[in-house]
C-alpha cells in the first residue's frame, strides 16, 4: 500500500469514527433525562495513534472506533450522568474534526487530480 493510500485510508477511518461519534452524542442527548442512563463515548484517536506508532505495516481494517462508557462524569440523583453542556461541547469538537478530515481528504484528491493532469 502506498503512503498516499495509507493517508486516505486513515482519513476515511477518521470520518467513519466521527459519524459514529455524532450518533453516540445524539443518543446521549436523547437520553438526557432517562433515569439510570450512562453516557457513552467513542474511542478512536488513541487506537489510531497506537497503530501509527507500532512497528510494521498499518492495518487500517483493524482501526475501528469503539463505543464505551467512560463513567467519569458526575451522576445525578436519577442515576443519569449525561451533561447537556458537555455533550454540546463534544458535538462542536466532533463537527470540527469531521470538517478537518473531509477537507484534508479533498485536498489529497485534488493533489492526485493535479498529478494526473500534469501527465496528460
Amino acid at each position: 500500500m502506498t503512503r498516499t493510500n495509507e493517508i486516505i485510508g486513515m482519513l476515511e477511518s477518521g470520518i467513519r469514527a466521527e459519524i459514529l461519534r455524532q450518533k453516540v452524542i445524539t443518543n446521549n442527548v436523547a437520553n438526557l433525562e432517562t433515569p439510570g442512563y450512562k453516557r457513552q463515548a467513542v474511542k478512536f484517536e488513541e487506537l489510531l495513534s497506537k497503530a501509527i506508532e507500532s512497528p510494521g505495516k498499518i492495518d487500517l481494517d483493524e482501526i475501528e472506533a469503539e463505543v464505551y462508557q467512560p463513567n467519569q462524569t458526575p451522576v445525578k440523583s436519577n442515576g443519569n450522568d449525561v451533561s447537556w453542556e458537555s455533550e454540546v461541547g463534544e458535538m462542536v469538537k466532533n463537527s470540527l474534526r469531521h470538517k478537518a478530515y473531509v477537507r484534508i481528504l479533498n485536498k489529497k484528491y485534488q493533489q492526485m487530480q493535479t498529478a494526473m493532469d500534469i501527465k496528460e
